[in-house]
């Protein structure tokens, strides 16, 4: 058995497994296996999901932190309706889009989690730097809406500015550890950066992003 066969049935396994369960994407195992983990949620938290769309990980994140949990989860695009999450349709790096964020949220969060990803153009050096870019608005989250001693995940393509963005996240949270779940394709380049233990620190935050978007991040394809 050749070792692209094993991947595609591996693939193949968290597709079927992800449609029997009823999750909307196979991503959901990612997070299942990163709780798993670093124990993320705990029952009645707070959640924000950026690029939440079509919103495999807001499942899991409900199904974790029960009923008195809450979640907002933001994206582009709308999301199906999802029991026990309040939805933004928006792009996140528009100030428009982090200010309805903020008022609709009307608190901290417990847990900053985004598996978003650029529009995909086929220069891997750029793809990379943009993913990078993301990441630093799920980082501006986190320093508008995080709780002390919170946690995030957020998903980023490896390269050149990996450093760089693990330096500014090692900034904000006591411990960061880069993590690829078993779901994860062989052939990705994608990790997943969590943050344990965040400072919350009267720090001056930076601008917020100006309100023509810069990056657009894609929608996750749903299960087909």
């Amino acid at each position: 058995m050749t070792r692209r066969w094993l991947n595609e049935r591996k693939h193949e396994y968290y597709y079927l497994k992800a449609k029997h369960m009823d999750y909307r994407s196979r991503a959901a195992f990612k997070l299942l296996q990163i709780d798993e983990r670093f124990r993320i949620f705990r029952p009645g938290d707070s959640v924000v999901d950026l690029g939440a769309s079509p919103g495999g990980w807001s499942q899991v994140a409900r199904e974790l932190i029960g009923e008195r949990g809450r979640i907002i989860g933001v994206d582009l695009v709308p999301i199906r309706p999802l029991d026990g999450v309040d939805t933004i349709v928006g792009d996140i790096t528009s100030a428009e889009t982090i200010k309805e964020l903020l008022s609709r949220f009307g608190g901290k969060a417990d847990v900053v989690i985004s598996d978003m990803a650029p529009n995909i153009g086929g220069n891997y050096s750029t793809d990379h730097a943009r993913s990078v870019h993301l990441c630093g608005f799920v980082l501006d989250v986190c320093d508008r809406l995080l709780k002390e001693n919170g946690k995030m995940v957020m998903k980023v393509f490896m390269g050149d500015l990996f450093k760089q963005l693990k330096d500014h996240t090692e900034l904000r949270f006591d411990k960061v550890s880069v993590y690829t779940p078993e779901a994860t394709r062989k052939e990705s380049s994608e990790v997943y950066v969590i943050g344990e233990g965040f400072h919350a620190r009267e720090a001056p935050l930076r601008p917020l992003p100006p309100d023509e978007p810069v990056t657009k991040f894609r929608k996750r394809g749903e299960l087909k």
